[in-house]
């Protein structure tokens, strides 16, 4: 590696190119012509902000300027934003570009939706540029939910934009219980395995690759992983190759950094 490479990524400005062709959506109530073709590229960045203002990793809005300065430069198609406030779309909008946006709220045990400091409400985005997104949506909380006394009363939630050439989700899975995160990781790689190809599913997942249980016990067939090392990965089916996974400074404004992931379609 460069040392441009290396000062950049300590920077945490490292710039992907844009991708190569488009993807667009053919299926009923498609919004694009464009069709997966080989050589596509897909740039998915992943970013746990700690903006709720609930935990010690809270800095407060400079989270969200550093995260629209990576944004802009590493210019993703598919972005996945844990730890967020609903208003924190309108603000990243603009860096992310014409997208097609999901917000899902985290609920409290009485199943009412979990509100940041602000008063928003509290969860995680999903976004999706425009020709690589369709018109589909679900999103909703786990069945496997860690409700002991001294966890953090959130019951955690999931996001997803299936869509006929690429379908994307997002997670931000129990923090307190090791297997209870597993049980949700599963749910969710059973739910996306269901969805149109190619499809990535991004997030927090609160598990790492040498815990017991951990990551690779979630491993399902047809998809393969990249993650920072600690909590956060990223799952691509199989007619996507991953070729090039960068970790990215946020200079104190969260406690994850950001994730940075290149996808081709061979």
């Amino acid at each position: 590696m460069n040392r441009v490479i290396i000062l950049l990524m300590a920077l945490g400005l490292l710039v992907v190119p844009s991708a190569a062709a488009c993807i667009g959506t053919t299926g009923p109530g498609a919004t694009s012509t464009g069709t997966t073709s080989a050589g596509t590229t897909v740039t998915v960045l992943q970013l746990n902000i700690c903006h709720g203002g609930m935990a010690g990793c809270y800095r407060g809005d400079a989270v969200l300027v550093k995260a629209v300065e990576v944004i802009r430069s590493s210019k993703p198609q598919v972005l996945s934003v844990n730890e967020a406030c609903s208003g924190d779309i309108d603000r990243l909008r603009p860096a992310m570009g014409p997208a097609r946006a999901l917000f899902v709220a985290a609920r409290n045990l009485d199943g009412t939706p979990t509100l940041c400091r602000d008063g928003d409400q509290y969860g995680n985005i999903i976004m999706v540029a425009d020709g690589f997104a369709g018109t589909g949506e679900e999103s909703g909380t786990y069945a496997a939910q860690y409700r002991a006394e001294d966890g953090h009363l959130e019951l955690r939630s999931w996001a997803c934009l299936p869509a006929a050439d690429l379908s994307a989700c997002t997670t931000h899975l129990s923090s307190d219980n090791a297997p209870t995160a597993l049980a949700q990781c599963q749910d969710l790689m059973s739910r996306a395995a269901g969805y149109p190809r190619p499809a990535v599913v991004v997030g927090d997942f609160n598990l790492k690759d040498q815990g017991s249980p951990g990551m690779r016990d979630c491993d399902p067939t047809g998809f393969s992983r990249r993650g920072d090392g600690s909590v956060q990965h990223v799952y691509a089916s199989d007619n996507l190759t991953f070729a090039e996974t960068t970790k990215i400074d946020m200079t104190g404004t969260t406690d994850h950094p950001g994730l940075l992931t290149t996808l081709t379609n061979p």
